[in-house]
């Protein structure tokens, strides 16, 4: 195991490293003092430009990994690259925390899976502003960087991928929309001037959901992907990221994509990326860890680790997260496979960066040097991390059952009922507190009893007599169990969605007594629900995911009525049979022979349990608050959007739906809108989600409107050649999951038009 993943590892399991002593350059007395580097006035470009033409060669080749040396003659400090802040400031080696007192801890969010699940982009946005004030604050301490490599924005396209619980889903919308909102909390706006609170970084790029299947691992898989597949689905998220969101850099992924690693591949990294997606010169993309050796061995690309490290540099990889650019450039450059002005290229993206995050300004000069341990709000963090558990919560099954009254007494039984750390999911950092599940009923008044009764993957039945014997003198039994990060990780993917070891076992014999369940399903992936769908004696299950430090508060409340839930499932779960019927690496996403389709979109069985699926504690009806057109041309759409750019974001439609609370709780609800249609290329989704809202606390007898606005892109379709068009034909909008409990019908009238042109592969 090379130090790489063994630093990767340590990142997962939320160890404190040894601490990186990060300085900034003294632009006040320095040697760079009165030179254009420290010159406020002149943008970063021109700012870094200037300060690389001062490095020497070995200077260059030392400074383009992750953990560069700096040049101390300069007065450039070290700087490590790598911080992690996936759902709140993680360990990993750019970030430590202190044994106690300040920076020993760090707000932890749910997993992005749960967040996905709220459909509540203001409380992304407003969690990741919760989570780049305390990276500040602990760059200023000196135990962080101002770079951190989040988020994962892949789709979650394959039920068995370890890696699904880092993202907020299947969906290409619902992530484009997550992300956009994430990375103007964390950056401190869209493109925001003169600086960046922190640099966030989109991975992995491209086509990247697998992790070691069946002997099949990340490092040498090559992912063949239509373009079709590539524009409609693996690649509208990193648009909205790079494009939209201005994120300050992308992360390569490991794999090769139609034969090309992608750390390697220009058309990805230049012809998408830069020319299509205009990613300037004052961001960067940086290689997943060892993915710039990868290209060499495993993937036997070239015939060199000097030609790997030259044909990732020269296609636009400007960081080598390892040590192969700092080893192999020099021979690279000696064979003339590469030039200075290619090294110097991507040091100035590196360093570009680095002065819009004020490295080379005065502290007084810029708003985020003065954050401090004082400046972290940390009451209303708090508040906001037991939020997003509350809202991301699913009530997936509920037979007149939920809520509680609070007085029952309570059996909290199986391996997540006294949970902790595992609640966090992966890339964690040190919480101040976790709330357990055990922890929460008590909070939440009820009186309960706890029993481990198994473990998550075993087949000892060793504790189940203790937690029968616990359940026989309680009133309600509630289960918390399902998956957690050790068998659902950065180094596995799972060969089933089963509940792994004994787990239904335990409970099918703790309904032989007779008393009602409550299944709590933790876990970033779905599992196949249908025995306890179909068992009476289960009266409820909620799907928790990864909740954070506030899970167990958040459960309960819920469970007690204290909350209303709202949450929506972000990832459909299919029958155990599916992982029989399609292989990991079959990256196409239409029905075929070989597969029966994948994600919401395309899957041709029978859910489990829909995409968009999640019940409520009251009851709504719907209806238009203005009723929708039957008829849309195509060309006037078009006319009405000219100016508009980019023209896929333009506004085909807001569909305005009132929302009426006929029950008897004050709940949240999220409009969902679907579109599907006869016209564009065969064989076409079943549907698609285009818009959504998350309104807030709508009282009983009382109404709200949800406005949903659909944009063009979301009314295209991408052809073979990934091209986006409006298609004439019959359209409908769909509102809910498997519901539909509001739908309207309009035909697009006119001629099929092209409103995005795709950049094609090199000839």
């Amino acid at each position: 195991m090379n130090s790489f993943i063994s630093l990767t590892l340590a990142a997962l399991v939320g160890i404190s490293l040894a601490q990186f002593n990060y300085s900034y350059p003294d632009c006040a007395n320095g040697p760079l003092k009165d030179t254009v580097v420290c010159d406020t006035s002149k943008n970063a470009l021109i700012r870094a430009r200037a300060l690389i033409q001062m490095f020497t060669i070995e200077e260059l080749t030392r400074n383009a990994d992750n953990l560069s040396p700096g040049v101390p003659r300069l007065g450039v400090p070290p700087y490590q690259w790598w911080s992690e802040a996936l759902h709140g400031v993680a360990g990993s080696p750019g970030v430590t925390f202190a044994s106690s007192g300040n920076f020993s801890s760090a707000t932890s969010f749910p997993q992005p899976i749960v967040l996905g699940a709220t459909f509540d982009m203001e409380l992304v946005k407003a969690a990741a502003t919760v989570t780049s004030t305390e990276a500040r604050a602990f760059n200023n301490a000196g135990r962080a960087g101002l770079d951190f490599w989040t988020p994962n924005i892949n789709p979650f396209r394959d039920p068995r991928w370890g890696r699904g619980q880092e993202t907020p889903g299947e969906d290409p919308f619902l992530t484009s929309q997550y992300v956009l909102n994430l990375i103007d909390g964390l950056q401190g706006g869209i493109d925001p001037h003169p600086y960046y609170k922190v640099a966030a970084d989109c991975k992995h790029y491209a086509a990247y959901d697998l992790e070691n299947w069946e002997g099949i691992n990340r490092s040498d898989f090559d992912a063949q992907v239509s373009l079709q597949d590539l524009s409609e689905y693996y690649l509208p998220s990193f648009q909205s990221c790079v494009r939209d969101a201005k994120v300050a850099s992308v992360m390569c992924s490991f794999n090769s994509v139609n034969g090309i690693p992608s750390c390697a591949n220009s058309y990805l990294l230049q012809k998408i990326l830069r020319d299509f997606w205009k990613f300037g010169d004052d961001r960067w993309v940086v290689a997943d860890c060892d993915a710039v050796e990868n290209i060499f061995e495993p993937h036997n690309f070239t015939q060199s680790r000097a030609e790997a490290a030259a044909a990732a540099l020269r296609a636009g990889t400007d960081i080598d997260c390892g040590t192969t650019y700092s080893a192999h450039l020099p021979e690279a450059l000696n064979q003339s496979l590469i030039t200075r002005a290619d090294l110097e290229q991507a040091l100035t993206r590196q360093y570009s960066s680095l002065m819009r995050l004020g490295y080379f300004d005065p502290p007084a000069s810029q708003p985020y040097r003065q954050l401090d341990w004082s400046d972290v709000n940390k009451p209303d963090a708090e508040k906001l991390a037991y939020r997003a558990a509350v809202e991301g919560l699913v009530l997936i099954k509920n037979s007149h059952f939920l809520p509680l009254s609070g007085t029952e007494r309570l059996a909290i039984i199986g391996p997540y009922a006294n949970a902790t750390t595992a609640m966090q999911g992966n890339y964690f950092g040190a919480a101040p507190f976790v709330v357990t599940p055990l922890q929460g009923s008590v909070a939440a008044g009820f009186q309960a009893q706890f029993a481990h009764g198994t473990d998550i993957n075993t087949s000892s039945d060793a504790g189940f007599e203790e937690a029968m014997e616990v359940a026989r003198s309680t009133d309600v039994i509630v289960f918390a169990g399902g998956i957690d990060h050790t068998i659902e990780d950065e180094a596995n993917d799972r060969l089933t969605i089963t509940w792994p070891g004994n787990q239904l076992k335990l409970i099918q014999q703790l309904a032989t007594l007779g008393k009602p369940i409550v299944v709590i399903q933790f876990g970033g992936g779905q599992l196949d629900d249908t025995e306890l769908l179909v068992n009476d004696i289960i009266r409820a299950v909620i799907w928790a995911g990864y909740p954070g430090q506030s899970g167990g508060s958040a459960i309960f409340d819920i469970i007690a009525g204290k909350e209303a839930p709202a949450g929506r499932l972000t990832a459909t779960q299919y029958p155990a049979t599916y992982t029989k019927q399609t292989s990991m690496t079959d990256m196409s996403l239409r029905p075929s022979a070989s597969s029966p389709g994948r994600t919401y979109k395309w899957y041709s069985g029978k859910p489990v349990v829909e995409f968009g699926h999640g019940l409520h504690y009251t009851t709504f009806e719907f209806s238009w608050r203005r009723q929708p057109p039957s008829h849309y041309d195509i060309q006037h759409l078009i006319s009405s959007a000219q100016g508009h750019t980019p023209l896929d974001l333009a506004t085909f439609d807001i569909f305005q739906i009132t929302i009426h609370n006929t029950g008897r709780v004050t709940s949240d609800y999220v409009a969902l809108l679907f579109l599907s249609g006869d016209a564009g290329p065969a064989p076409r989704p079943n549907k698609s989600l285009v818009s959504f809202n998350r309104t807030h606390g709508i009282k009983p007898g009382s109404t709200s409107t949800a406005h949903l606005q659909v944009t063009l892109g979301s009314l295209a379709r991408a052809d073979e050649r990934g091209d986006l068009w409006l298609f004439a034909g019959s359209y409908r909008v769909i509102l809910d999951a498997g519901k539909g409990v509001l739908t309207h019908d309009f035909v697009l009238a006119g001629s099929d038009t092209r409103i995005v042109n795709w950049p094609q592969p090199f000839l």
